[in-house]
C-alpha cells in the first residue's frame, strides 16, 4: 500500500482539524479527502497557503473556546430542580439520565443552546432525592458543574394496580383449557 501527504482544509474527525499535515493512504486521499474539499496535495505551492490555513484554524479555535467559556458561565450560575417518581420504600421508578439533563438545560436556557448529551459526565445515571453536583465537559479546557436538586415524588405512595378483571383469554394456555372444561 502506498502513502502520501496532504494538508487538510477542514477538521477531519479521528484525523486532524485545517493546516495539518498527515500521512494516509493514496486511495482515502484521492477517494475521500481531495474530491470532497477536505484537503489538497502537498506541494511547495501549498504549504505557502498553510499560513493562511492556520490562521484561519486559530480564529475557529479562539472562537470556540470564548463560547465555550460564556456557556460554562451561565451553566454555572443555573440550578436545576428535576423530578424523579419514588415507591412506597423511596426506590426510584426511573432515573435521571444525561439526555435528561441535556433536555432540561436546553428549556432553561430558552431552547436557544442545547448541549451534547455525550459531553455531560455522569458515573451512573441519578436514582436518588437531594442535590448533586454535574460535571458539564465543554472544552478540553473548559469544564462547567451544574446544580441539579432532585425531588422525589410519590415517596409513601405506592403505584396504582391496573384493577382489570382477568379474563380466561388472557391467561395462559393451562388457564384456558381449565376454563374450557370446567363449563
Amino acid at each position: 500500500m502506498s502513502f502520501t501527504k496532504v494538508i487538510l482544509t477542514a477538521k477531519v474527525p479521528n484525523l486532524g482539524a485545517e493546516a495539518d499535515i498527515v500521512r494516509v493512504r493514496s486511495g482515502y486521499a484521492r477517494n475521500y479527502l481531495l474530491p470532497r474539499g477536505f484537503a489538497m496535495e502537498s506541494s511547495k505551492t501549498a504549504e505557502r497557503r498553510l499560513n493562511a490555513l492556520k490562521a484561519q484554524r486559530a480564529e475557529r479555535e479562539g472562537r470556540e473556546l470564548n463560547e465555550s467559556e460564556e456557556l460554562a458561565r451561565k451553566l454555572n450560575k443555573l440550578k436545576i430542580t428535576m423530578e424523579l417518581a419514588t415507591g412506597e420504600q423511596g426506590k426510584a421508578f426511573g432515573s435521571i439520565t444525561a439526555a435528561d439533563l441535556a433536555e432540561k438545560i436546553k428549556s432553561e436556557l430558552g431552547g436557544k443552546i442545547e448541549i451534547d448529551r455525550h459531553k455531560i459526565v455522569l458515573e451512573h445515571p441519578i436514582k436518588s432525592g437531594g442535590d448533586h453536583e454535574v460535571t458539564i465537559k465543554l472544552h478540553h479546557d473548559v469544564t462547567a458543574t451544574l446544580h441539579v436538586t432532585v425531588r422525589t415524588s410519590g415517596a409513601g405512595e405506592a403505584p396504582a394496580p391496573v384493577a382489570a378483571e382477568e379474563k380466561p383469554e388472557d391467561r395462559g394456555f393451562k388457564a384456558k383449557v381449565k376454563a374450557k372444561h370446567s363449563k
